[in-house]
């Protein structure tokens, strides 16, 4: 007679996400019931507008325009998610801040109840860089590995408004120098040879060109030289030994 022995299941092991919860048989986000909260020098409005008219996937779309001290950014909002002000209480007064709910026409429908939680820390993300702007550092790790800013050529920054001026020129170990033109809405600087500051409102734009940055040297682990994205770390490997 064959026995098997099953050891019990470790609770301990299982991950814990909790990322929704039911009340009064309600469906809610803990992410999306959370309040937007920005002062009162940053102003939300909902347009009733596609957010890009020339892109069919955009057809069904209303866009938010968030408007700070350091710019301004565009973010489109599915047709089932709603803005709703709070009320303001006596603290919010004194601080100067206002706030406001996003919600959802049916949150027990899954794409809805995701898109809760994605929407309010999209938009939370675009007051804090229209308020406070976002910062991405970048380390050069090689020999000779260095970062000089450079002003963008005519031909390559294109049209008006299709660069902020500036051109990166890396020397990473090649033949050449790698060069980029700095997209527009980001500021580029150098504090020293090997280490570079990206710096912009657009948080989602910032971590696209800071990625672009490092594909040009990806680090790798033998000898842990490379392009290295904020206080990223790659694990050292050994090499072959004869």
């Amino acid at each position: 007679m064959y026995c098997s022995t099953l050891s019990p299941l470790r609770l301990s092991s299982l991950p814990c996400r909790r990322l929704f919860t039911t009340q009064g048989g309600q469906v809610y986000s803990y992410i999306g019931q959370k309040p937007l909260v920005f002062s009162t020098d940053v102003k939300v409005t909902h347009e009733d507008q596609p957010f890009r008219s020339d892109d069919p996937r955009f057809s069904n779309t209303s866009r938010v325009r968030i408007t700070g001290p350091l710019g301004e950014l565009v973010t489109p909002l599915e047709p089932f998610v709603k803005l709703e002000p709070c009320a303001v209480t006596e603290d919010d007064t004194n601080l100067n801040r206002r706030r406001m709910l996003v919600k959802v026409e049916d949150p027990a429908v899954k794409h809805q109840r995701s898109m809760w939680g994605t929407t309010r820390t999209t938009l939370q993300n675009s007051i804090v860089g229209v308020s406070e702007g976002y910062t991405v550092p970048l380390r050069l790790v090689g020999v000779g590995f260095r970062a000089t800013l450079e002003k963008a050529p005519t031909a390559e920054s294109g049209a008006e408004g299709n660069s902020s001026g500036q051109m990166l020129s890396l020397k990473i170990g090649y033949s050449h120098p790698v060069t980029m033109v700095v997209p527009p809405g980001i500021t580029a600087s150098t504090p020293n040879p090997t280490r570079i500051l990206l710096k912009g409102c657009n948080w989602q734009q910032l971590k696209l060109f800071a990625a672009t940055i490092r594909a040009k040297r990806r680090p790798e682990p033998y000898n842990q030289k490379g392009i290295f994205v904020g206080d990223e770390t790659i694990k050292k490997k050994e090499g072959k030994k004869k």
